[in-house]
Parts: C-alpha cells; structure tokens; sequence
C-alpha cells in the first residue's frame, strides 16, 4: 500500500491560500475504475483510495505518522508560487507594447 504525502495547492475556484497550509497523506489506487454498465457511474471496490485522507500540520508529522504504521509512502515538496508582481498605474504607462483601448 503506497501513500502519497503532499501539500495540496488551491483550486481554481479559490482566490486566497485556505487549506493549502496543511499536509495531507493520501493513498494510490490499487485498481483502476470501473464505469458502472447502468447508471455511468465510476466504481471500485478499494476504500482506501477514496475515501481515507489524513491531514498533518506539518510534513514530519506525516512522515512519522507513515513510519510508525509502517506505510510506504512518496513526498512530494510543494512548488514555491511565482510571485508577479503588478500595478495599476502600469495599465496606462507611456511605454506599453499594446495601447489601452475600450
């Protein structure tokens, strides 16, 4: 059984950094899904995949969380964000490649 301990990043529906803080441990698929013949729906039998997700404040929580319950696990070091840097007066700057229109 292998888990995946990460740092989640925010949805595209989020403006702000809420529940990107946290660490969560995560286990892969054994199987893959199966589309329900019936109703098109996706299965499978493997509740841990699905349904178990721990949280952890920190990363060392997680990893040692993971070697006492003796699972193996991969981490996954979050991405630094880009900061771009920008402001308003910049949207009517002399020197802009392409002019402001309406």
């Amino acid at each position: 059984m292998l888990a995946r301990i990460f740092r989640p990043s925010k949805t595209a529906m989020q403006s702000g950094k809420g529940k990107t803080k946290e660490w969560v441990l995560e286990f892969e698929p054994k199987d893959a899904r199966r589309s329900d013949p019936l109703m098109g729906w996706t299965q499978t039998s493997d509740t841990e995949s699905s349904q178990v997700r721990l949280a952890f404040d920190t990363k060392e929580e997680a990893v040692r969380y993971a070697d006492q319950h003796g699972i193996a696990f991969q981490l996954i070091d979050p991405k630094p964000a880009k900061q771009i840097i920008k402001a308003y007066a910049d949207n009517f700057a002399f020197g802009r490649k392409v002019p402001w229109t309406h």
